[in-house]
């Protein structure tokens, strides 16, 4: 999800030399950079991408730099989107220093990536991060005879506490100093060797990086850095290039297994002696909870208590205490009797006075829909979201539900973006693009559109529904059932690729107060800044729609969509709220079911359409961006009805099971 955000800005737009922190993911990266930066950062997208980077100042020895946190990668041949922007760092800006960031319990897995590194001829150093739960594990790393097989310095850190950091800036420093650092040369077999030396030859032009790396990379048909090569070689060595990688590579496909192969047992060969185990290695008490939340059989229970959990927290303290407190008190007792009085005393027209006060005003309407009952829903979200995401539950909960995704052509991956959407759809439909093909993205966007509601939807129907568990097992059951049935048809009706499942399990820890609040922060302060507007653009949207009678009109079409549903007729409004945004819409339910005016099996029915919704403007215009416009459009075009048909279906079912209220 995303934090805060700036303009795009190309990785060059600052003079200042930078400082790469490369890893894969959930090693720590994040942390070390607030570590050696400070809490606040610039949060930007890689140019051409919806993949963020963070970019800070970093000041050592009275010396500025720009330290790029980069997003996780395990090779120089990119899986994912996310390793193809560290790559395109890499190869086209010459750091002054990259730090490669590991988990020291993952020594060996992690140290091909190193050599990676080292063949690039770019000033590194080795941190070995989260080395306390290395050494939990009675594990203890040889750091000086690893220093010395590769070269380059190696420093121990526990981000976390801020251990080891005060060490690694002292190394930074120095090496930033002293310039290049030399670090050990590892070979392969002679074929390969020989292959690589003769497309070396060929190489003419300037790169950012080691000759040695654009061959291997070229040998291995990477077709990045096979444009790179292009544009920097004349089109006959091009060529002359291209003909004697095909005679002496019999596979790029194979060349990259046997380089990887090779990578891996130099590895190995580095880490078995360094590494050495003194203590008894013991199951921990968050192992032992790790591996019941990846079974099945124990897994399920307790995804169970946490969804009870996030209901406690999101549906009972913000969408009842906050909610009720904001809107009855500060809101209904001071903010808008003092506001309409002083409105009317100082605006004399009626017509500006019911653009800010009244039933529709932007103060009145949508400042007190952001406000008082979208943020404490939003606020809670965001911190329950964030607890889970700072243990390092969230890919468990991928691996546990994988099985089930693949029945709807997604994997397990996919639970990224369909949890984040619960925060906010629109951000979600931008993570998408982590998925690995063309169909999994697809299907992942078109349920989002359809059956995830936003944390202030999700929030607002809580609150709705609250002391009807009943109805709240209906409303569940319908979402559900509609996210599982539209999946698997989907997925028999999509043609490409079916999906594969990789991810990197972090450890599973306590949750960091100081990590959970600024992270909640950060998000509140996004919401504050992206959203507010859009509820007050909205409020004058309604306004001028009113005045020129194109809102009464809309009105009058949608009452007899909404009756033949079983809906009063001012659910007309909250509706046409809900084309603005979907929370939007839910909070005009909510006024009305505070008024009395919806109860019983229309709040049901109410509510059930309401998610299943045309997504809100926000998230439309990212999905016609992602996916297309005819995509887009052919998405609202089935959802629209579809929504109305579930509600005029649910409140069939309800009317003939004899259901009154």
């Amino acid at each position: 999800m995303a934090n805060c955000h700036s303009p795009a800005a190309t990785m060059t737009s600052s003079k200042l030399a930078k400082v790469i922190l490369v890893g894969a993911s959930n090693v720590g990266k994040s942390l070390l950079f607030s570590r050696l930066t400070g809490i606040y950062a610039t949060v930007s997208n890689y140019p051409g991408t919806t993949v963020e980077l963070r970019q800070g100042q970093l000041d050592i020895d009275q010396n500025s730099y720009d330290l790029l946190d980069t997003p996780g990668m395990r090779s120089l041949l990119p899986l994912s989107e996310e390793e193809q922007v560290t790559k395109k760092i890499l190869l086209q800006e010459r750091p002054a220093l990259a730090i490669h960031v590991i988990d020291a319990k993952d020594l060996e897995r992690s140290l091909p990536l190193t050599l990676q590194l080292l063949e690039m001829n770019v000033p590194l150093i080795l941190v070995l991060n989260m080395i306390d739960e290395a050494e939990r594990r009675g594990l203890q790393i040889d750091t000086a005879q690893l220093q010395t097989e590769l070269g380059i310095p190696v420093v121990t850190t526990e981000a976390t506490t801020g251990r080891g950091i005060a060490e690694l800036r002292q190394r930074m420093a120095r090496a930033l100093k002293e310039g290049a650092i030399a670090g050990s040369s590892f070979t392969y077999p002679n074929a390969i060797e020989d292959l690589l030396q003769m497309i070396i030859v060929g190489l003419h032009g300037s790169y950012a990086i080691s000759k040695r790396t654009i061959a291997l990379l070229l040998a291995q048909g990477d077709p990045e850095t096979e444009m790179l090569v292009h544009a920097q070689e004349n089109a006959y060595d091009v060529e002359q290039l291209g003909i004697l990688i095909k005679e002496r590579a019999s596979s790029a496909q194979s060349l990259s297994l046997q380089l990887a192969l090779d990578r891996q047992r130099i590895a190995r060969t580095l880490a078995t002696p360094v590494i050495v185990q003194v203590g008894k290695a013991s199951i921990s008490l968050s192992e032992r909870l790790s591996r019941l939340t990846i079974s099945p059989l124990t897994g399920l229970p307790f995804l169970l208590l946490v969804l009870y959990g996030l209901y406690q927290l999101v549906g009972v303290f913000g969408a009842q205490t906050g909610v009720s407190f904001l809107e009855n008190t500060i809101f209904g007792q001071y903010i808008n009797p003092w506001v309409t009085r002083f409105v009317q005393a100082l605006v004399p027209w009626a017509v500006l006075q019911d653009l800010l006060i009244g039933t529709y005003g932007v103060i009145t309407l949508g400042v007190r829909y952001a406000i008082a009952i979208i943020l404490p829903i939003v606020t809670t979200f965001f911190l329950a979201f964030s607890i889970i995401e700072d243990s390092g539950y969230l890919p468990r909960l991928a691996m546990l539900i994988d099985r089930l995704f693949k029945v709807i052509g997604l994997s397990g991956r996919a639970v990224i973006p369909i949890v984040l959407g619960f925060g906010c759809d629109t951000m979600a439909t931008l993570v998408t693009r982590t998925l690995e093909t063309r169909r999994e993205r697809l299907i992942a966007t078109f349920l989002l559109a359809l059956a995830i509601p936003c944390s202030a939807q999700l929030g607002v129907v809580l609150a709705l529904l609250a002391g009807h568990p009943i109805a709240l097992w209906v409303w569940a059951g319908v979402i559900a059932g509609n996210f599982l049935l539209i999946g698997y048809l989907s997925a028999k009706i999509l043609p490409g690729e079916h999906p594969f499942f990789y991810m990197e399990v972090p450890p599973l820890r306590l949750p960091r107060p100081s990590n959970v609040l600024l992270k909640t922060y950060t998000r509140v302060h996004w919401y504050l800044k992206e959203v507010l507007p859009l509820f007050i653009i909205a409020s004058m949207a309604i306004w001028l729609g009113r005045l020129t009678g194109l809102f009464d009109l809309i009105v009058q079409g949608l009452q007899p969509v909404v009756g033949w549903i079983g809906l009063p007729p001012q659910t007309a409004v909250a509706f046409l709220f809900g084309f603005f945004r979907r929370d939007y819409g839910a909070a005009g339910l909510y006024d009305l079911h505070q008024a009395g005016a919806l109860s019983g099996v229309p709040l049901i029915v109410a509510a059930v359409t309401m998610t299943l919704f045309v997504p809100c403007i926000a998230q439309f215009t990212v999905t016609a961006k992602e996916r297309g416009w005819k995509t887009a459009l052919a998405m609202a075009v089935f959802i629209f009805p579809y929504a109305f048909f579930m509600g005029w279906l649910v409140n069939l079912a309800l009317m003939g099971l004899g259901v009154r209220s």
